[in-house]
């Protein structure tokens, strides 16, 4: 990499995730030489403040980008796929948010501590996993380089901020018994359990459907046996995965909690007889994922369970975009061929 800092740009700036990549950015003390703020024009004009200096809010438009190197977007599917081609062809590398661009086959799907290698293949765009994917395969991925996966069932409980800052004012609204301005279900989420919306009559959920093909995407995995239930449960941040696994090697709890322990970016949480294991509470503001409630599974041969959190709009969303970013720069990996195909 040169000595010239990268310009940055934020597309979705004013959102939540948007907001909370600043953060990020300024909690990893990310190298920014110009930041440029951007997103829809009813949001023109908005004044943020990063590092004591106040940024104006610009429209989003195909000409946002030229003299931008990394644009972190998360400014919703339609937009990524109206602005991110605009974007890469104009020598901007693009960490997309959204699920426009995840099962595109030159567009690498990524979380740095799992696949790093697949960013040396990237076009100019990059997709950031789904915030319940993410949190998963962080947890799968030394379980299957240590004991190969066989089969893996999970069932999520999904806090409303994962649907952004419409489903926080949703649950709020509801337990302040007013009617919600943007409902993000049609059933009381307050004190309730609801699933996501459905796409077809498959009777999967559009969310389910994303973390079992992201799964198989980024775990190299493609017949991967992943049977996923994704629920959404009333709590403002943090996202919690039961998981069951199915592996080819036998393994113990303690052998289990090692491998686990020693990836990157795991914290291990697990002494249920003093109460000591994950919340989602507990790991707001944090990057890590926390694993706990190791059990060995005997109803199959080589079997256990986990219980897996995260922070949906750190790990789950803008830590992992800016993670992509930061592992673009330690592999000298802006530089892109261009595709005219997007």
């Amino acid at each position: 990499m040169n000595e010239k800092l990268p310009t940055v740009a934020i597309a979705g700036a004013t959102g939540l995730v948007g907001r909370t990549m600043l953060a990020i950015l300024e909690e990893h003390n990310f190298p920014v030489g110009t930041l440029k703020l951007l997103a829809s024009k009813r949001s023109v004009g908005t004044e943020i403040e990063w590092k004591g200096i106040i940024y104006t809010v610009e429209e989003l438009t195909h000409d946002s980008f030229h003299g931008v190197d990394i644009a972190l977007f998360s400014a919703g599917g339609a937009a990524s796929k109206e602005y991110a081609p605009s974007a890469a062809a104009s020598g901007c590398v693009v960490i997309d948010n959204s699920s426009a661009w995840r099962m595109h086959p030159d567009v690498p799907l990524v979380v740095p501590e799992v696949n790093p290698h697949t960013l040396m293949k990237h076009h100019g765009i990059i997709a950031n996993p789904n915030c319940s994917t993410i949190q998963l395969v962080m947890a799968l991925k030394p379980i299957d380089e240590a004991f190969v996966l066989k089969r893996v069932v999970v069932s999520t409980y999904q806090s409303v901020s994962g649907a952004g800052q419409k489903g926080v004012d949703h649950l709020t609204a509801e337990i302040e018994n007013r009617e919600p301005v943007s409902r993000i279900s049609p059933h009381l989420i307050a004190y309730n359990a609801v699933f996501h919306s459905f796409i077809d009559d498959s009777g999967f959920s559009e969310e389910e459907i994303k973390v079992r093909k992201e799964t198989r995407r980024i775990l190299e995995l493609p017949d991967l046996r992943v049977a996923v239930t994704c629920v959404r449960v009333p709590v403002l941040g943090g996202h919690g995965e039961s998981v069951n696994i199915e592996t080819e090697r036998p393994m113990t709890i303690e052998k289990l909690r090692e491998v686990l322990s020693q990836f990157e970016g795991i914290i291990i949480q697990d002494n249920p007889l003093e109460h000591e294991y994950p919340t989602p509470l507990q790991s707001g503001g944090k990057d890590e994922v926390f694993i706990g409630r190791l059990r060995i599974d005997d109803t199959v041969d080589n079997g256990a369970y986990l219980w897996v959190v995260s922070d949906n709009l750190r790990k789950g969303a803008a830590t992992n975009a800016v993670q992509i970013a930061e592992k673009l720069l330690e592999m000298n990996c802006l530089e892109f061929s261009k595709l005219t195909s997007w």
